[in-house]
């Protein structure tokens, strides 16, 4: 499996990588989608996940947001593993032309990747929903009231996140398109391809190969040139 994944490597010119939260549970960064995640958090915040990161919520309740916001998707501590690394070092080799991710950590530009597509937006980028005044991470983590504040007009600062209700950007799906479609070669990995509209960006493939690495199955084995139930940072680390 491996030496056939290093000779479609090899071969190929184009490469895109679309990756899920797989990618970063290998950083220990909790799903919050997996089943001990929606426990955890009915638990402690009497919500499942999709309803407190949901734009209705975050109206209507955006100190209870925060709370769970912060305590749970913020993890600053956490470092790139072997995957994003190896996903970095390709694109220094010329092989991979665009990474496109579902997770909003960032830990793709830490480890070095610099044509990063964020399909959910990142947590170091944040705006008022006002005056549209944009802020760092550490402004919102460091405001004195849960709720941080605009230091120009005093409106309500936000993450420049996908919630739950709200329509991905055209502009980032269009540029996510452009680079599945031009692709020779896509490398989907840590993601079960169930999440829609991203999922749906898979059909624009029309490349050579199409390589699934993921530790469990999905829906576009079948149709997939490799597929490899192995851990992505396990794989992608061994290449480079």
């Amino acid at each position: 499996m491996i030496e056939k994944l290093r000779q479609i490597i090899n071969e190929s010119e184009n490469i895109v990588f679309f990756g899920g939260a797989g990618v970063s549970t290998e950083s220990n960064i909790p799903d919050f989608r997996s089943e001990t995640g929606i426990y955890n958090t009915l638990k402690n915040y009497g919500y499942p996940p999709e309803t407190l990161l949901s734009h209705s919520f975050f109206t209507r309740s955006p100190k209870q947001f925060y709370e769970y916001y912060k305590n749970n998707l913020i993890l600053r501590d956490a470092e790139p593993n072997a995957a994003h690394y190896a996903l970095a070092e390709m694109e220094r080799r010329a092989k991979v032309s665009a990474v496109i991710t579902q997770n909003i950590d960032g830990l793709h530009q830490k480890a070095g990747s610099k044509n990063v597509i964020e399909l959910h937006g990142s947590v170091y980028r944040n705006y008022c929903i006002q005056c549209r005044k944009t802020f760092s991470l550490d402004y919102v983590m460091e405001s004195q009231d849960v709720i941080p504040s605009c230091s120009h007009c005093g409106g309500i600062v936000r993450p420049d996140v996908v919630l739950y209700e709200e329509e991905l950007d055209m502009a980032v799906i269009h540029h996510a398109i452009k680079s599945i479609s031009m692709a020779d070669v896509l490398i989907i990995g840590g993601t079960s391809l169930v999440v829609y509209p991203a999922a749906g960006l898979v059909q624009y493939f029309k490349g050579k190969k199409l390589v699934l690495i993921n530790k469990s199955a999905t829906q576009y084995d079948s149709k997939a040139d490799l597929v490899i139930n192995d851990s992505i940072g396990k794989i992608l680390g061994s290449l480079v």
